[in-house]
């Protein structure tokens, strides 16, 4: 392809010289929303150019979209004095851009877009910049990496509507935890998948079939700050765009069914200083843990419960959060134990590092990402020691985890314990935590008055 390569794109100019280089016709520019769905629209070059400088408008509401393009209440963007449900300012961010595998070379750009204010502090993409200059305000740069457990079904987005998500297929019909029989067979769709993350420049680590049918798991390596966040969001719209476009389905779901297990978005982080040097690595220390990871876990520990709303966005997010299916219970810490919600893991010094295995799979990439850096952010600068190490079964022992440590039991807690969360005010702004309440406190009452299929087949003989 000619012009300048996409790694070397940082400015406006560059951008404008790529744009001359390739002469493409139209440009694809989005932004992802607060669930963490990405929405683009195709740009024309000209327009696309004049955008550069002066912006590009996207309609503000569209920021507090829930799945399925429900519009809910969020002050300052659907409800509140002056809404007018207008038109607001985005920067286009030259760095972003990357190219779409299924797209032609004249319409293969895509950039990602930052809005300004007044709706910029409610942009989860924003909102993870804020926390990440916190941390480059302390001379550290943060690394992260995330890996997504998903279901493949073989079915279509008209199929399921047609079954009203019964009696579904799944892509395979018993567990195969890495078994290359059913990775052979399934060959296409995986080769379209790490084809599709290369063209996109996302860094896909390892993909493999999970325990569980259908179930299957993806990682991505690592990489510093938000372009780590891009990639997640990326990789799970462009999951979905290539099950969809070899005739199946994939659900990042936290939990599709009862009898599957809950579906994670494992973070991985750990810190550096300017120069590069590891952080979280002491060889002074027991078991290497400097105090800086110390601290680190301390604050993650202590500001979990308060943040579960992040990890959990959705009703069907706290299915997820029960003992027995490999989701943590509680704000618990140990050594490659993975019935802890802190999962610590040693060796070189540059790979020792924390996994947080409390964000779902339908947890939004940056919102988790931020929770996590913030949190750790928070407890570093406090100093804060992190409680008994549990070197046991948290699921059997979680009387030995300290109740301020337990994470809330409802989606309605949830949403209570961030909204009087003043470290959550702090590092986040006012301005995202009440506009971000708000919308889940919808989200809950509408399903407190839904009837189930449970509750019929439960009462309604019996009652």
């Amino acid at each position: 392809m000619s012009g300048p390569s996409l790694s070397s794109i940082a400015t406006v100019e560059d951008v404008v010289r790529l744009i001359h280089a390739r002469k493409p016709d139209h440009v694809n520019v989005g932004f992802a929303d607060m669930p963490g769905q990405l929405r683009v629209k195709y740009v024309s070059t000209e327009r696309f150019l004049a955008a550069l400088e002066k912006g590009l408008c996207f309609a503000g509401a569209a920021l507090a979209l829930d799945h399925g393009d429900v519009q809910r209440p969020a002050r300052g963007v659907s409800t509140g004095e002056g809404v007018v449900f207008g038109d607001r300012l985005c920067k286009i961010v030259p760095d972003s851009v990357r190219e779409i595998p299924w797209e032609s070379p004249t319409r293969n750009l895509l950039f990602l877009a930052d809005f300004e204010e007044p709706e910029g502090p409610l942009q989860s993409r924003n909102l993870y910049l804020r926390v990440l200059a916190r941390a480059r305000a302390q001379g550290l740069r943060a690394f992260h990496s995330s890996e997504y457990e998903f279901t493949l079904f073989e079915e279509t987005p008209r199929s399921i509507r047609e079954k009203d998500y019964r009696d579904l297929r799944l892509a395979t019909l018993d567990s195969s935890y890495h078994l290359m029989l059913r990775q052979g067979v399934g060959s296409g769709f995986y080769n379209a998948l790490m084809d599709s993350c290369k063209c996109l420049d996302i860094p896909l680590e390892g993909v493999h079939e999970e325990m569980g049918a259908g179930f299957m798991e993806a990682a991505l390596a690592y990489r510093e700050g938000v372009r780590a966040a891009d990639d997640a969001m990326l990789f799970k719209t462009a999951a979905k765009i290539v099950a969809q476009r070899h005739d199946k389905l994939i659900t990042f779901m936290a939990r599709w069914s009862n009898q599957a297990d809950g579906q994670s978005g494992h973070i991985h982080v750990s810190l550096r200083d300017e120069q590069g040097d590891p952080l979280f690595y002491d060889p002074s220390q027991p078991r290497n843990m400097s105090r800086r990871m110390r601290h680190f876990v301390g604050g993650l520990q202590a500001l979990l419960p308060e943040f579960l709303i992040l990890f959990g966005p959705t009703v069907n997010s706290f299915r997820r959060y029960q003992p027995w299916i490999f989701s943590p219970v509680a704000a618990s810490w140990g050594w490659e134990n993975r019935t802890c919600a802190l999962r610590l893991i040693g060796g070189s010094p540059y790979s020792q590092r924390i996994e947080c295995r409390v964000p779902g799979a339908d947890a939004n990439p940056y919102l988790a990402l931020a929770c996590v850096l913030g949190a750790g952010l928070w407890g570093m600068e406090r100093e804060i020691e992190p409680g008994e190490e549990s070197t046991w079964n948290v699921y059997e022992n979680l009387d030995k985890v300290a109740p301020k440590h337990r994470f809330p039991r409802s989606f309605g807690e949830a949403i209570g314990r961030f909204d009087a969360s003043a470290p959550a005010r702090e590092l986040f702004g006012d301005r995202f935590v009440d506009a971000y309440v708000e919308t889940k406190r919808a989200q809950d009452e509408e399903f407190a008055a839904l009837v189930t299929d449970v509750e019929l087949r439960r009462f309604f003989e019996f009652a």
